[in-house]
């Protein structure tokens, strides 16, 4: 389902950097990738997809907005069937604010080895329980790579460029506590955050 009055984060300190094996007979993505040559499926729209991300504090689920953001979400997708998200951490905890994870380095500056580009609805914000890609300050916007954030506060205060990715759909609880884990002065997790596995159905 299309939403769109909720991305943005730009964070103007963020130098967020985000950046097949489905057995489904599925048209190749038309979305081009800057860096690494990949081809991956596209989403049906009318199929709902759950992301369950298992951690070492617990387990919540995501829904995929594939309306929203249909190259953002056939990426995010492809690398969870490859199992490019387990064992990776939330990098970056920001209290009030976001949790930030996705990037197999753990440094805020890897990714997946490419990019790709959703086109970003004018007036977009991001609210409690959305979870959109991040990228860094010099990217065009609706930039994906493999860095996603899950937005704390009701309302993020950030400008439209960041693909949304979905929501939360199960485990808020979980995400807000998480979300306690971080100094707000570095940013930094006091404690270690791991994503033990990431699975997506169907």
């Amino acid at each position: 389902m299309a939403r769109v009055a909720r991305l943005s984060l730009a964070f103007a300190t963020l130098a967020l950097a985000a950046c097949g094996g489905d057995k489904r007979q599925e048209p190749a993505l038309p979305c081009p990738t800057q860096g690494a040559k990949v081809t991956f499926p596209l989403l049906d729209p009318d199929t709902p997809y759950i992301v369950t991300v298992e951690t070492n504090l617990g387990t919540f689920t995501m829904s995929l907005d594939v309306d929203e953001a249909p190259c953002a979400t056939a990426s995010f997708a492809s690398l969870v069937r490859k199992g490019f998200f387990d064992g990776t951490t939330f990098h970056r905890i920001v209290p009030g604010f976001v949790i930030q994870g996705g990037d197999p380095t753990g440094t805020g500056t890897g990714g997946p080895g490419y990019t790709v580009v959703d086109r970003i609805p004018g007036g977009s914000i991001y609210v409690k329980r959305d979870v959109a890609m991040a990228k860094t300050a010099t990217d065009p916007p609706g930039t994906s790579g493999s860095q996603f954030f899950i937005v704390l506060a009701d309302n993020a205060g950030l400008t439209p460029d960041y693909a949304l990715l979905g929501f939360i759909e199960e485990g808020w609880d979980l995400v807000q506590r998480i979300g306690r884990l971080g100094d707000p002065a570095t940013e930094e997790p006091t404690r270690r955050i791991v994503v033990r596995r990431m699975t997506v159905n169907p």
